[in-house]
């Protein structure tokens, strides 16, 4: 009989938790639905008292007129953005994680006052070093230009912090190995440790991509030139226009998080496994 009642209680305790999940799925999914529906609708669609789960006919012609816009620079902002979170995931992964295996595993007498003078900055406001930044940027002359927008995102503090903590916890025996084959630091660090690390790896690059192609105030500032824009000001340019063009802003704006979502679905098993190996939640 307690084994009937303990079955029950299993099944049930699993409906709940299926019946859950399906609607945190739903909720998830909602932002993307209305970005789609709203983007393939027409303007009297959107702005209707009367809502209709779909659109009565798909307005495709929207994608078209997105790109074909001269005002907004839609593809050359999308290439823009692409570069810049490229570029600059690629360089922190390399230059922080260096950086942090470096703090981690290289005997220096500093070391330890290196990393505490890196943790330090993350206590700064990023208020506080944007106008010095910009005056530098601007003495350089990369005001519109790809340097003055990837350069200064190409080394992160918070990055290394992950890094050199991650590569405390990692096992010194393959290390180990590696140096008694007569492999140096160098190469057991792109021979062992990096293929190891992938799961760990993927996490930080997609928290990094995701923040440089969501940045909004620095390309704001840099890219003054409609040429240096990124995807976020091309479509603010939506927002802070005199007359609004809600499809072409729904259908830009499911558009611009696409990248994200095909990142997240090809990445999404490394990425569970580095946050979970990492801690980065906690």
């Amino acid at each position: 009989m307690a084994v009937i009642q303990r079955s029950r209680a299993d099944r049930a305790g699993n409906i709940i938790r299926y019946v859950v999940l399906v609607a945190g799925a739903l909720l998830f999914l909602l932002p993307f639905y209305l970005l789609v529906r709203n983007g393939l609708s027409t303007t009297r669609e959107i702005t209707s008292p009367d809502w209709t789960f779909w659109p009565s006919q798909l307005q495709w012609g929207n994608i078209a007129d997105l790109f074909n816009d001269p005002s907004v620079p839609m593809f050359r902002s999308l290439v823009n953005s692409l570069l810049i979170a490229v570029v600059q995931t690629v360089a922190v992964l390399v230059i922080s994680g260096l950086a942090g295996y470096g703090l981690a595993r290289i005997p220096f007498r500093y070391a330890n006052a290196v990393f505490y003078v890196i943790v330090a900055t993350l206590l700064i406001p990023a208020a506080v070093t944007f106008v010095p930044s910009f005056v530098l940027v601007s003495t350089l002359g990369w005001i519109s230009t790809m340097r003055g927008l990837i350069i200064p995102g190409l080394f992160q503090a918070f990055a290394t912090f992950l890094f050199r903590q991650y590569f405390l916890g990692f096992p010194k025996e393959l290390e180990e190995a590696a140096q008694l084959d007569g492999v140096g630091y160098w190469g057991t660090f792109w021979r062992v440790v990096v293929p190891n690390s992938s799961g760990f790896i993927a996490a930080i690059g997609t928290i990094t991509f995701i923040g440089s192609w969501n940045a909004f105030l620095w390309p704001l500032v840099i890219g003054q030139d409609p040429s240096s824009w990124t995807v976020q000001i091309a479509l603010s340019t939506f927002l802070t226009a005199q007359t609004i063009n809600l499809p072409q802003l729904f259908i830009a704006a499911a558009i611009a998080i696409l990248p994200l979502v095909v990142m997240f679905v090809f990445l999404q098993r490394w990425i569970v496994e580095g946050v979970e190996r990492s801690g980065i939640s906690e």
